[in-house]
């Protein structure tokens, strides 16, 4: 399972080249720390590609969908600090999405990961995410070489706050398959096998909305974490 929390933020971006280094010092030891010390925020974590885009995914997982539609997160979303607001016009590309764990299988979190980003077509939203939840992620939880499987679905509209304006109005996503895993081979190939993109498309998400990238963790902090730094 993920943390005691049932729902997720999940952003998949890249940042501008000249901008890389500062970014990871900033998203660590200022960015990362400033969002889990607010009430309802357990765990972020970075992610960096091995394959596929965008270079970044990053996750934060919370006590439940209305964090990310509280006052305190609010606040900080629209009075970004002076080295945020700096950064903020390094994003390129920014996909964010306010999730709820439609279904977690497994126990921890592994080095490597695989994102599978995906829209249903219409009308095939119960039946893929059901494939996926009854069939799929529980047999790969158990797998030798993973850690975790989770499925998540866009549940609540991210709304305009000042951050997003000075990096440009963000995309979203529909849903999400994350694989993390101990075996990094073990992982990736699932991206050709169970979480192929036939596959996909074969229970309702065409491959021209499914996109996939191989992750290696970067960065992860708690709340308890960041509350002790």
């Amino acid at each position: 399972m993920l943390t005691t929390g049932n729902a997720a933020m999940l952003l998949a971006f890249d940042i501008a080249a000249d901008a890389i280094a500062e970014h990871d010092d900033w998203h660590s030891h200022e960015h990362m720390p400033e969002r889990l010390s607010i009430p309802g925020f357990l765990r972020g974590s970075r992610w960096i590609a091995c394959s596929g885009t965008p270079r970044y995914f990053v996750m934060y997982e919370v006590q439940s969908l209305a964090v990310l539609a509280s006052a305190p997160y609010l606040e900080r979303l629209d009075n970004p600090t002076p080295w945020t607001a700096k950064m903020m016009r390094s994003y390129v590309g920014m996909r964010r999405a306010l999730c709820d764990v439609a279904a977690s299988f497994g126990a921890g979190i592994g080095g490597s990961a695989l994102l599978i980003r995906f829209a249903p077509g219409e009308g095939r939203s119960a039946a893929l995410h059901g494939w996926l939840a009854g069939e799929v992620l529980p047999r790969l939880a158990g797998r030798p070489g993973i850690a975790g499987a989770h499925l998540f679905a866009a549940s609540l509209a991210a709304p305009m706050t000042r951050e997003q304006q000075i990096r440009g109005r963000d995309a979203g996503l529909a849903s999400a398959v994350l694989v993390t895993g101990y075996d990094g081979d073990a992982v990736a190939a699932l991206a050709g096998d169970e979480l192929g993109a036939e596959r996909f498309a074969a229970h309702g998400a065409p491959a021209a909305d499914r996109a996939g990238g191989s992750y290696r963790l970067a960065y992860s902090l708690t709340a308890a974490e960041a509350a002790g730094r």
